[in-house]
């Protein structure tokens, strides 16, 4: 059996035994390579400004450190309470992998790994990197469904993915137990690198590009001064930086605690096994592939001439650091590890020897148990955070070392070119809010890390920690009827049963049970009248006498009039669509803003970045928790709301996409006559407290016209139908609007004090400008300034889609 040195494993009870840095050289967890590389020495130099100041030493804040430093930033200073790697980085299994389940995050991954295979011929620095390619072993027939919806989205990327047949399985791993293995999803490429050595390469890259590191160097307090720059100190002094990127791995919520942030995150103790050298290990003539045998639930890899694998217990028996989030991190808790815990740990252990039999008679030499910080849904948090000015975060990696690389470089050209390369939502810090309570984050947690290799369905839904404090006034009144989604703390209703139909959550790769309700739903809104709970809706309020000129420069739409309704676009400098809102112009200079509920505070934070910016004298206030609102759509919406109001509903007083204020049974209600749906409806935005009440008075109302719930599912086959566009689906930050279809939502002549002129290759603006022998087009392109620059801009980059220019009477906002 597995034993651990020279004492048999099973049925000792063994606790093992705390593994600890030695007192000279931190070595890599695994003793691998980079041992002839002697640690880099911390810079004696001190600065008393910067540019960018990073805070913290783990691989992703170096990564940072090296990207912007070699984009051309000067005054790049990161900063490490004790030396670089200390934390989680040192003690990580370094594993590498182009697999991800998401679309944009395999850009992460791809970069990550193609930056790590030449760092060492462009540092000078051993990196220990192996890439003999990763399989995941698939032992249900579910399992292999899920391989098979995986293969659908690799078309994505250039990374090559396939799914192969048990014989191969065998010829790439021959230590396999084959019996219970159908398939496997391999990844060439793939492999794991030394953490250390990564770090130590990706410093001296940036202190080549003239980046200062600097350590031990404690942060002790941050003060943001009112021109939004910040005050760092530390034991050496002051340092004043425009912005701080938060990268300080188990240390961030103590970093964002000292502005006031509770960052939503939880130190997990993980484990992995090394054993020593095993003979069928070393007879054989190539390096077996990483393996994932996630039934299992347990990663497996070559170590030297040995093994070392690391499962994912189950939520029950996996271990919170819960010390650390009621009291903090212990101040001198560096490199130390914690002790380990095998019974923990013992059904992977033996899952493991069942499907590698030469593990059976292994021997331990080292257990591993080190913290690893999560977030509620373990990705981790990367981006500039809503409602503080120049505070990034790069934190919450579960998964840091192939991280590392592609998001040191996703926000190296962030925080360069004001706009990320690629659109990352779910990484976004701000899909957390004040609703994000620390038992919350622990359920979530414990939830995730025992979810880390269940299988992944579409329209994934997970339950730990729900509900939130953010429910709507329906909650009560619907949550038997309904199986809920989440959305940003919200619980809403996705479909709803009927009698003799299967309820709950049962997700599948095929058609699921709620395949007819929905369709019984779509029928509803279609023929006769639905209501739609919409309350997870973010909601802003703007006023102020720059109101007007604040949302005129941030959407590509006109400013609707008084008591209208329009579909408005916020663009960034390239011209991508940041984000989509309704606006409302309710009275003279007083809107209200509306959007999806993912995108809440991903969208407030451009607009007061945006109104600061612009010296803006206005006032923005989230109202999202305050209002909620009921949709009501179909042929009879009219006729049902009209019963309960004495105000005219007909379709020439309340006109498509007007806004008014009305009582509907006597509650106050703000109505704009849209939907999303496509079909004649309302939407009804109401103090949170009413929603009940008026839930229960158009129920009542509609009983004649047949009146029934639908939930976001039918809406969304509703919206899809009639081609109305999703943020987040048909366009994101990967799209410009001409693309997305949005042509009618986009004012090109509008006059801001710079405007967006959109190009596609089907209509070359710049051409016009430049090309066109006519008097007037040259003239126009000289007085621009523009012609050598867009002439120079295209020839090296044929496929830009946006040129940002200023205005000038002469081209007549053109």
């Amino acid at each position: 059996m597995l034993r651990l040195g020279t004492r048999r494993l099973r049925g000792l009870g063994l606790r093992g035994f705390p593994l600890r840095a030695s007192p000279g050289r931190p070595h890599s967890v695994c003793s691998r390579r980079g041992e002839e590389n002697p640690p880099l020495s911390a810079e004696s130099r001190w600065k008393d400004q910067a540019e960018t100041v990073i805070i913290g030493g783990g691989c992703v804040g170096v990564s940072l450190a090296y990207h912007l430093a070699k984009a051309g930033m000067k005054d790049v200073v990161l900063l490490e309470k004790s030396e670089l790697t200390a934390g989680s980085t040192w003690h990580a299994a370094g594993l590498t992998t182009y697999f991800h389940p998401g679309i944009n995050l395999k850009k992460i991954h791809y970069y990550s790994i193609k930056l790590y295979e030449k760092l060492e011929e462009e540092t000078g620095q051993v990196v220990g990197f192996h890439q003999p390619g990763s399989i995941r072993i698939a032992t249900t027939p579910v399992r292999v469904d899920e391989f098979k919806y995986q293969m659908t989205r690799t078309g994505w990327h250039a990374t090559e993915q396939y799914i192969i047949e048990p014989e191969k399985i065998q010829e790439m791993f021959p230590l396999l137990n084959m019996n219970k293995i159908l398939a496997g999803l391999y990844n060439p490429g793939d492999g794991h690198i030394d953490p250390y050595s990564l770090t130590m390469a990706l410093a001296a890259g940036a202190r080549k590009y003239g980046a200062l590191l600097i350590y031990p160097a404690p942060v002790t307090s941050l003060k943001l001064r009112s021109d939004g720059t910040w005050d760092v100190e530390t034991p050496h002094g002051f340092m004043r930086a425009n912005r701080i990127v938060n990268a300080a791995g188990f240390w961030a919520r103590e970093v964002g605690k000292m502005i006031g942030l509770e960052h939503p995150l939880i130190p997990v103790q993980h484990q992995y096994i090394i054993t020593s050298t095993i003979p069928e290990v070393k007879a054989l003539k190539r390096e077996l592939p990483v393996l994932r045998d996630l039934e299992g639930s347990f990663y497996l890899r070559q170590e030297r001439d040995g093994l070392l694998f690391g499962p994912y217990e189950s939520q029950e028996k996996m271990k919170v650091q819960d010390s650390w989030v009621a009291s903090g991190v212990p101040p001198g808790f560096g490199k130390e590890l914690f002790e380990s815990d095998l019974d923990r740990i013992m059904e992977h252990v033996e899952a493991a020897m069942d499907m590698v039999p030469v593990l059976k008679k292994a021997d331990i030499i080292n257990i591993v148990n080190g913290p690893i910080t999560y977030s509620p849904d373990i990705l981790p948090m990367v981006g500039p955070h809503q409602g503080v000015r120049n505070y990034w975060v790069a934190i919450g990696f579960g998964y840091g070392i192939i991280h590392a690389g592609g998001v040191g470089k996703y926000l190296s050209d962030w925080i360069l070119h004001g706009e990320p390369p690629f659109d990352l939502i779910e990484l976004d810090p701000n899909r957390y809010g004040k609703w994000t309570t620390t038992e919350y984050t622990e359920a979530k947690a414990r939830e995730s890390y025992g979810f880390n290799n269940i299988v992944g369905y579409p329209k994934e839904e997970r339950f730990a920690g729900r509900p939130t404090q953010r429910v709507s006034g329906l909650y009560k009144t619907l949550e038997s009827k309904c199986s809920m989604g989440f959305h940003a703390g919200w619980e809403q209703p996705h479909w709803f049963y009927k009698p003799g139909q299967d309820p709950g959550y049962r997700p599948s790769f095929r058609r699921t049970n709620w395949f007819e309700p929905v369709g019984s739903e779509y029928q509803q809104v279609m023929q006769r009248v639905g209501v739609i709970d919409l309350s997870p809706f973010g909601k802003f309020n703007i006023k102020g006498q720059d109101s007007i000129r604040l949302l005129d420069y941030l959407f590509a739409n006109v400013i609707p009039k008084v008591g209208f309704t329009n579909i408005s676009h916020m663009l960034t400098p390239k011209g991508r669509v940041y984000a989509e809102l309704t606006v409302s112009h309710q009275s003279p200079g007083e809107f209200l803003l509306v959007t999806g509920s993912g995108s809440e505070l991903h969208d407030l934070r451009w607009i007061e970045e945006e109104a600061i910016k612009g010296g803006c004298d206005v006032e923005i206030k989230n109202i999202t928790d305050e209002l909620g609102v009921l949709g009501i759509a179909g042929p009879y919406s009219r006729k049902v709301l009209q019963k309960l109001t004495s105000d005219d509903l007909s379709d020439n007083v309340f006109k498509f996409l007007q806004t008014k204020p009305l009582k509907v049974s006597n509650i106050p209600v703000t109505a704009i006559r849209i939907s999303y749906t496509g079909e004649l409806g309302w939407e009804l935005y109401h103090r949170r407290e009413d929603s009940a009440a008026l839930y229960d008075a158009i129920m009542n109302a509609g009983q004649e016209e047949g009146i029934d719930n639908f939930g976001t599912y039918a809406m969304n086959a509703l919206r899809l139908e009639k081609a109305f566009r999703a943020w987040g689906s048909e366009m994101n930050c990967d799209t410009n609007p001409l693309e997305a279809g949005l042509e009618s939502f986009v004012k090109l002549n509008k006059i801001y004090p710079q405007v967006f002129c959109i190009c596609t290759p089907g209509l070359p603006w710049w051409l016009q400008v430049v090309k066109n022998p006519s008097a007037k087009r040259k003239s126009q392109a000289q007085s621009l300034g523009q012609e050598d620059t867009l002439e120079k801009e295209m020839a090296t980059h044929p496929s830009i889609l946006a040129w940002r220019i200023p205005w000038t009477e002469e081209t007549g906002g053109f």
